[in-house]
């Protein structure tokens, strides 16, 4: 196993599936010669040369549509959109165009496009640069979302994301690139559906997806040392589709559930992940599963506000203990 950083392992998938295959091509606003905002293509312009490596102008509706439109001859693009707050200028191409191609023309037409994106908070950016959306993209037909919680995820997901037919948009989060861990040195495909078991518990399900995985396990450890409380944590990097059957089976064994989010309420992945606990296993629950979310406001710059409005690991501790009566 390799110890290596997530933006390592986004890398690393990038080069083996383009040395694979000639036409792997990636794009996007300083991929090329500058390796990427956050290093997850560094050395491949390089490699590859700028036919396969593409800088880009700063115009996410006119390359994404390029993008789109060459998969559609077989051609499979990795699109980075180096903040998904700019994803709102490219959800024509990708709604209306990537998810729906497949479905308007009988099968007879595909569009296997990749399409990365940072999002979530990363200290103090501000409200244009610190977006959420991943409950915009999850409710797209005929779209993929993956988000990885870790460099292993990061690696493997994107090896399949590359390889599958569907549209598939990962979404990455911008304090993550850095964090390392382990990751195979061998070839390794994560699974697109599905969730991990992060962390097997009896009393309580911290249901997480990128860095909340990580509130949801520190709150985890925290609850069994100081509270005697075993909480499972379920990493659902899988938001569409959801994983109903991860889901169930974990709140039908634990009978509580809390849903760790970054993203604001209302609306959001808590939602659906209550509503299918309603709907799958309702009668198993001991108490009503319980949000953690951030406020509804812009985020903003100030370092004491953003972190105001931000849960983390302590929230999703209290959320728990309230469960129990004992907040």
């Amino acid at each position: 196993m390799a110890n290596i950083m997530y933006w390592e392992a986004i890398q690393r998938a990038h080069d083996e599936e383009m040395a694979r295959d000639p036409l792997v091509i990636c794009m996007g606003e300083d991929i090329g010669v500058a390796g990427g905002t956050y290093k997850a293509t560094k050395g491949l312009y390089e490699k590859y040369g700028p036919l396969r490596v593409m800088d880009t102008p700063i115009s996410e509706n006119g390359f994404t549509g390029l993008a789109v439109g060459a998969s559609f001859l077989g051609v499979r693009p990795i699109v980075e959109i180096m903040s998904v707050n700019f994803a709102w200028l490219a959800m024509d191409q990708m709604f209306n165009s990537a998810a729906k191609v497949r479905y308007m023309s009988g099968g007879q037409l595909a569009a296997p496009c990749v399409f990365r994106s940072a999002g979530g908070a990363a200290h103090q950016l501000g409200a244009q640069h610190s977006a959420r959306m991943e409950k915009v993209f999850m409710g797209i037909a005929g779209l993929r979302v993956v988000t990885p919680s870790n460099p292993k995820q990061a690696y493997g997901l994107l090896k399949s994301a590359i390889r599958c037919d569907d549209p598939v948009f990962i979404n990455e989060h911008e304090l993550m690139y850095n964090m390392k861990g382990e990751v195979p040195d061998g070839e390794y495909f994560h699974p697109l559906e599905g969730s991990d078991i992060a962390r097997a518990g009896t009393d309580v399900t911290l249901f997480g997806y990128n860095i909340s995985v990580h509130w949801c396990l520190k709150a985890a450890e925290i609850l069994d040392k100081q509270y005697g409380i075993s909480a499972e944590v379920v990493d659902l990097y899988s938001l569409a589709p959801l994983d109903r059957d991860g889901i169930r089976k974990s709140v039908s064994k634990t009978h509580r559930a809390v849903i760790a989010e970054e993203d604001e309420a209302p609306v959001g992945v808590g939602s659906e992940v209550i509503a299918i606990i309603n709907e799958e296993c309702f009668f198993e629950l001991d108490a009503a599963p319980v949000r953690v979310h951030s406020a509804l406001v812009p985020q903003p710059y100030n370092h004491t506000l953003e972190k105001a409005t931000i849960p983390d690991h302590e929230d999703v501790v209290k959320a728990v203990l309230k469960l129990f009566g004992k907040a």
